[in-house]
């Protein structure tokens, strides 16, 4: 007797399109498996023979959380090389690697959360290091490349599912889950979706992640724009997952909604298909969906199309057809790939300065390498375990030979003295050395100190202690065996941590003056040190007691460098900061200046040597005083190769072809408040920025000279063909990179002093040249035309600019475009929507309703006014309208002349959302004119307009 097997169900057929599967799929989920799928970890169905499955598995520049893994430069240093084939190398090597570890450790995820497009708009921004750029185009063009290595190029199978982050304005940590970042039209279209929609068109991206912000009044994770721009701008199912507890702070934190249910189904309904909360645990957000189903917040239906959407990127990974997926084995820590982190580590350092050609440094050279970042290999939050570490220290010894190369490493040395006289004690450990989450974690904020080493005890002689001062009296404490003072759950202080790290650091201190002497105050915890009969640990909660140490200088580090720098023929000054340290996830930087400890060590090495390097690594600019510094040099934390790579630099093997991705400021006093969006408003980054930076976007040196001619510029086609000669004309090979910029002459409004284009990194050898070729789509001189709602090409001369960075221009010219003529807006037909205007005075742009839609109101609720350039009121208007919500009183003026009417709202309306029409009589205003609207009081206004 034949017993007939049971037929193969279509979702798992190969041969059927990927949607008619997930139809399928779907049809034979029950609605609580459905919605079992919403959360982060989807369960395995068993009766279905479906695995369980994560959203998320970081991996920014290398796999991250999950233990070792190849470590390549920081996003900042990707986005220096300007080079978006490497940066596509790089992407394939990291998704290999996924793919290997994931053989070997199914914690490890597929849907990659990566890369960060956010632009660095602010030099200040913690997370300065995810980013690639203050520009969008260079942004895309890396994110595009990085995405296509994530993705792979199998036309069925994606090796990983990268998801970009985070949707959207988001470049602050101070308050980032209640900020509202206020937005208004050009900056949106312009400046902040461009970086989204160009990677997200060019076709490798799986999904993204709102922000924890919000956006003119309205959290991320509510967004308008996920369905009014971001899914109409490919045919592709896109998987949007939230940021981690970011759906409870719709009720939480920004009280946006009074109940979980409402806050969940609103999610959802905006276009959140998969909710990262509460951990591992999804019991709450399965809840509170069934709770949103119930109250009839959201029907089946909702559900299934986020479902759908999830399933959509599970097929394309290839977890349903095993057999056929071409990606399955991976590839680790190969030579490959350790030769290409070394690659990009090269190709992101920039050459700032070199006066009188102190670099590549001569053979012989006697060196001194100084400072507290000249022996170390940092790495952030978003880095994976070194599997192999390459310091400065470790790269010049190798590169000129240990003989030749001395080292200070500029801490000062330090014992702390207990009011009865004795010293702080590390006594001897056995334990094993470990490096912080070797294991792996799918949460590694949940990772715990040590306690396996004994506790620090106080003696007559003590332990001198290597002090580092941060920056804002933030410090370290570093005991001769290399291991930092560490604050574990126990209370107690031991020398336990390889390096400072962990969601909250728990290596970090402060030292408070305190009758004479000094309290010791642990940061992670917010304690006191105290000293007592069972040891050395924290106070307890609610005991405001501590230990009044008297600090006891053994050496400052400023002495060593003084006498290593004093026997050298070149010193070289390594400055920069600890990843996990002033200026992270959670922390903003209050400053662009080198922290004084360092400024101290650069002082002293350049006053014992005037040869003196400063190599800057860092993962963001700095402002420093580079008149007297003969040669300085930046790079991001490079990873694992980043010593070898600086030291090739150094030595003239690898010419420097990093270019800066972002502007650096002179000062403090160049930028804009923090959370100011409003990059055309404020003048932010090279785009309009109006001063004289440090360094300009663009900049880099190279130890070859190039010279740029025969400019050829064509028009057709709908786009700008613009050609060039590059020669090398130096003595080595090196890497030049060519860009482009383009600027509107006599624009009608305000526009870029200069926007990039294109680029291309070309590698010539001596007397080698070659032909830089762009075509540059007419598109990309558009604006956002707030008149007609739409983008537009301005006919006009526009300046087209070809050089070594945005301001070392070689080669211009200008062409004259057939376009659109300025139009005034057409009030008496649109009338002016409240958020579309030219300028500002004290105003925030907020939500019209909770679903979409904008309104402006005072920022401080007292006072705000508005500009709406080149109104055309036609043949005549008598009457103006306005669409107000709270209470206050709205003026229109025209061109600077007196009130012409106020429009009073003397009864608070019910909330925030309900706008009534008020109206009144105006003179007979025709023509052209700019109109003045001042806002007094906690006043919303969402819409003006204007009639006979």
């Amino acid at each position: 007797m034949t017993v007939d097997s049971p037929p193969t169900p279509p979702f798992r057929d190969p041969r059927l399109p990927h949607p008619k599967r997930i139809d399928d799929l779907l049809a034979r989920l029950t609605r609580d498996e459905k919605v079992a799928f919403l959360h982060q970890f989807a369960p395995a169905v068993e009766r279905l023979g479906v695995a369980a499955f994560r959203t998320g598995q970081e991996a920014l520049h290398g796999v991250a959380w999950m233990g070792p893994a190849t470590v390549f430069p920081q996003a900042v240093g990707l986005g220096a090389t300007w080079n978006p084939e490497l940066v596509r190398r790089v992407g394939e090597a990291v998704s290999r690697e996924v793919r290997a570890m994931r053989a070997l450790d199914d914690r490890v995820g597929l849907n990659v959360w990566a890369p960060t497009v956010n632009l660095l708009r602010h030099p200040l921004w913690g997370r300065n290091e995810e980013g690639y750029s203050e520009d969008p185009r260079l942004t895309s063009a890396i994110a595009t490349a990085y995405t296509h290595g994530l993705r792979g190029d199998h036309p069925r199978y994606w090796r990983t599912a990268p998801v970009l982050k985070h949707w959207l304005a988001h470049n602050n940590e101070t308050d980032r889950a209640t900020s509202s970042s206020s937005v208004r039209p050009r900056v949106l279209h312009e400046y902040d979706l461009r970086a989204f929609r160009d990677t997200v068109e060019a076709g490798a991206v799986a999904g993204v992640m709102p922000a924890y912000n919000l956006v003119n009044g309205r959290p991320n994770h509510l967004s308008p724009y996920l369905r009014s721009h971001l899914r109409t701008w490919t045919e592709e199912d896109l998987l949007v997952c939230s940021d981690a507890g970011a759906p409870s702070n719709l009720v939480d934190a920004e009280h946006y909604f009074d109940t979980h249910e409402e806050a969940t189904a609103a999610a959802l309904l905006a276009g959140v298909d998969s909710f990262t909360d509460h951990g591992t645990d999804a019991s709450p957000v399965t809840a509170r969906v069934r709770g949103a189903l119930e109250r009839g917040l959201l029907t089946e239906a909702d559900v299934d199309t986020a479902v759908r959407r999830q399933l959509s990127v599970r097929f394309r990974l290839g977890e349903f057809d095993p057999h056929y997926d071409p990606h399955l084995a991976g590839e680790f820590d190969t030579p490959a790939h350790r030769a290409l982190a070394q690659e990009a580590a090269e190709q992101a350092v920039v050459l700032l300065k070199n006066d009188d050609g102190l670099l590549p440094l001569a053979p012989g050279t006697r060196i001194a390498v100084v400072g507290l970042l000249a022996d170390e290999c940092k790495l952030d939050w978003y880095s994976g375990v070194l599997l192999h570490r390459s310091t400065p220290l470790e790269g010049l010894y190798e590169r000129f030979g240990a003989e030749r190369v001395e080292f200070a490493e500029g801490v000062d040395r330090v014992r702390l003295r207990t009011a009865a006289g004795a010293f702080l004690h590390v006594p001897p450990a056995d334990g094993p050395e470990e490096a912080r989450g070797a294991e792996g974690a799918l949460d590694p904020a949940l990772l715990s100190g040590r306690t396996d080493l004994p506790p620090l005890t106080t003696d007559p002689a003590g332990t001198a202690f290597a002090l580092v001062d941060w920056g804002e009296g933030v410090l370290t404490l570093r005991a001769p065996d290399g291991r930092y003072l560490s604050v574990a759950e126990d209370g107690r202080l031991r020398a336990a941590a390889d390096q400072p790290g962990g969601w909250v650091v728990q290596e970090t201190f402060r030292l408070e003056p305190h009758r004479g002497g000094h309290l010791l105050k642990h940061l992670g915890t917010g304690r006191h040190v105290r000293v007592g009969a069972g040891g050395v640990k924290v106070a307890d909660s609610g005991d405001d007691g501590g230990e009044v140490f008297e600090v006891v200088t053994v050496e400052r580090g400023e002495h060593a460098v003084a006498r290593a720098a004093g026997r050298a023929d070149v010193v070289v000054v390594v400055a920069g900061n600890d990843p996990h340290i002033n200026g992270r996830e959670t922390e903003d930087r209050t400053t662009l200046e080198l922290p004084a400890h360092q400024r101290r060590l650069l002082g002293a090495a350049r006053a014992a040597n005037p040869r003196t390097v400063l190599v800057l690594t860092s993962a963001y600019p700095y402002a420093v005083d580079v008149t007297r510094l003969p040669a300085v040099l930046w790079t991001a934390h490079g990873g694992q190769a980043a010593g070898t790579a600086l030291a090739r630099i150094l030595a003239g093997d690898v010419s420097p072809a990093g270019r800066l991705p972002q502007t650096w400021y002179a000062s403090d006093a160049d930028l804009p408040d923090l959370l100011d969006y409003d990059v055309i408003g404020a003048h932010q980054t090279y785009l309009y920025f109006e001063g004289t930076p440090l360094f300009p976007f663009g900049h880099g040196l190279s130890y070859a000279s190039f010279a740029y001619d025969g400019l050829s510029v064509r028009v057709a086609d709908a786009s700008v063909h613009v050609s060039c000669t590059v020669t090398n004309i130096g003595d080595r090979t090196a890497d030049e990179v060519a860009q482009l910029y383009g600027r509107a002459v006599d624009p009608s409004v305000p526009r870029p002093r200069r926007e990039l284009l294109a680029h291309r990194r070309v590698t010539l050898a001596p007397g080698e040249r070659t032909t830089v070729a762009f075509d540059v789509p007419l598109s990309a001189l558009e604006f956002w035309d707030v008149a007609r709602g739409g983008w537009c090409l301005e006919q006009g001369p526009y300046d087209l600019l070809l050089g070594a960075s945005s301001e070392d221009v070689r080669l211009r010219t200008t062409v004259a475009l057939d376009g659109e003529r300025p139009v005034p807006r057409p009030v008496t037909r649109r009338g002016l929507e409240a958020a579309g205007f030219d300028e500002q005075s004290g105003i925030a742009i907020v939500d019209r309703t909770k679903r979409a839609g904008d309104a402006v109101t005072p920022a401080a609720g007292t006072s705000g006014e508005l500009v709406y350039r080149s109104c055309d009121f036609a043949d005549g208007v008598r009457e103006v309208t306005a669409q107000l919500a709270g209470e206050g009183v709205l003026r229109l003026s025209l061109d600077g002349g007196p009130v012409l009417a106020e429009l009073t709202l003397v009864t608070p309306t019910a909330d925030p959302y309900t706008y009534t029409t008020v109206t009144a009589r105006l003179p007979a205003v025709e023509g052209v004119h700019d109109v003045r609207l001042a806002l007094r009081g906690p006043l919303r206004l969402a819409h003006v307009g204007f009639s006979g």
